[in-house]
């Protein structure tokens, strides 16, 4: 006959054993997994091989223009968008700040951005800020594009004393705050055509340029050719640690390689990095089609088990957006809190709609397993 007092502490320990159980599982799943982090597609980490080339990088001081690894990656980039020049920076940010700046490089000017751009919601506000340029905005449709109806609307000219003259019209491709959708050749064409007409610029915030161009089977040159220049970031879905590159013509890059100056963007031997930009540009482009087909199977997947999505489950590239199913009980803080804690999984949340919107971004370091871990994990927190 076993003790009472013994009986009861095994029975503690056993009640204790089976409610740590559950979490002893999911700990288990998630050591498995390690983390699968698809708040974005910065969040790449190099690879072995690419990093390898930063080693091996012939250096120079880029401001002299003498770094001869930033150079060829100039040239080559250039060559791929069939613009006469191109111009490495750190950031996307400070690519589409200094392509602003370049185009209105003459004061008193504006630009038409639209209102859900990176543009506008994500860099700080430095157009005003810091290029001292007025950003008219207007509404994209849901897809991103700018009405064109809407652009020759708002379009100015220097000749009345109230209004600030259009120098420029961004677009976003792809663009992020409608789901990755990808802005299509003939749109950016009709656009340019218009632009040409109105005798403003027409720049691309290309940071996500070549999934665009991945998912619309249109290279780049032939996608961008409309647009007087294009910034494209290489620490996203190419997987480079940082770097971005904008293209135009010799004297855009001029303007813009003295805008880059002025706000602190002159680096010395940046070939380290731009060694690994290179290789990104070189091996990381044609595979972005996995990560489209892998943001594909979780829209359809939430789609299916009645998460809300604003693009109804379709997907061009590599992000998604939802919100959770009208039966959850979870907050939002709770759902990503137990994705996160509980099943090893990071969503990005806090976006549009009143911040109700969360984000899954695939890319370079989730692989399929991931996704499968990604979607079950989702869907099992949701149906708590």
């Amino acid at each position: 006959m076993i003790p009472r007092t013994v009986a009861r502490i095994t029975k503690q320990k056993w009640n204790a054993a089976c409610g740590n159980a559950l979490i002893w599982r999911r700990s288990h799943a998630r050591a498995r997994h390690s983390l699968v982090d698809c708040r974005s597609d910065t969040l790449t980490k190099p690879s072995k091989e690419m990093l390898s080339t930063a080693l091996n990088a012939p250096l120079g001081d880029d401001v002299f223009s003498e770094d001869p690894t930033v150079n060829k990656l100039q040239d080559k980039t250039a060559d791929l968008f069939n613009k006469e020049a191109a111009l490495w920076l750190p950031s996307g940010t400070m690519a589409n700040l200094v392509a602003v700046m370049a185009h209105c490089h003459e004061r008193a000017s504006e630009i038409i951005v639209g209102k859900e751009s990176h543009l506008t919601l994500w860099e700080g506000g430095n157009i005003s800020t810091i290029a001292g340029v007025n950003p008219r905005q207007v509404l994209e449709n849901n897809v991103g594009k700018i009405d064109l109806e809407d652009v020759k609307d708002v379009w100015r000219l220097d000749n009345d004393d109230h209004f600030a003259k259009t120098a420029l019209v961004c677009i976003e491709n792809s663009h992020n705050m409608m789901g990755g959708s990808a802005l299509d050749k003939e749109y950016i064409d009709e656009l340019g055509f218009l632009a040409k007409e109105l005798n403003i610029n027409v720049h691309i915030d290309g940071a996500r340029i070549f999934n665009a161009s991945v998912s619309l089977q249109t290279p780049v040159s032939d996608l961008c050719e409309s647009a007087d220049s294009v910034s494209i970031c290489l620490s996203k879905g190419l997987g480079a640690p940082m770097g971005s590159m904008l293209v135009g013509s010799k004297e855009f890059i001029r303007l813009a390689r003295r805008a880059r100056k002025r706000v602190g963007g002159g680096t010395r031997q940046a070939g380290v990095v731009a060694a690994m930009g290179m290789y990104a540009i070189e091996n990381n482009v044609d595979r972005l089609a996995e990560d489209h087909e892998r943001a594909k199977r979780i829209a359809i997947a939430l789609k299916d088990n009645g998460f809300y999505q604003p693009q109804d489950g379709h997907v061009d590239t590599n992000i998604v957006y939802f919100g959770l199913p009208t039966d959850c009980k979870l907050s939002k803080e709770e759902f990503t809190r137990i994705l996160k804690d509980e099943y090893g999984v990071l969503v990005g949340y806090g976006y549009s709609r009143g911040g109700e919107l969360f984000r899954v971004c695939t890319h370079i370091d989730v692989d399929d397993k991931d996704v499968d871990h990604a979607i079950e994990s989702i869907l099992a927190v949701q149906a708590r």
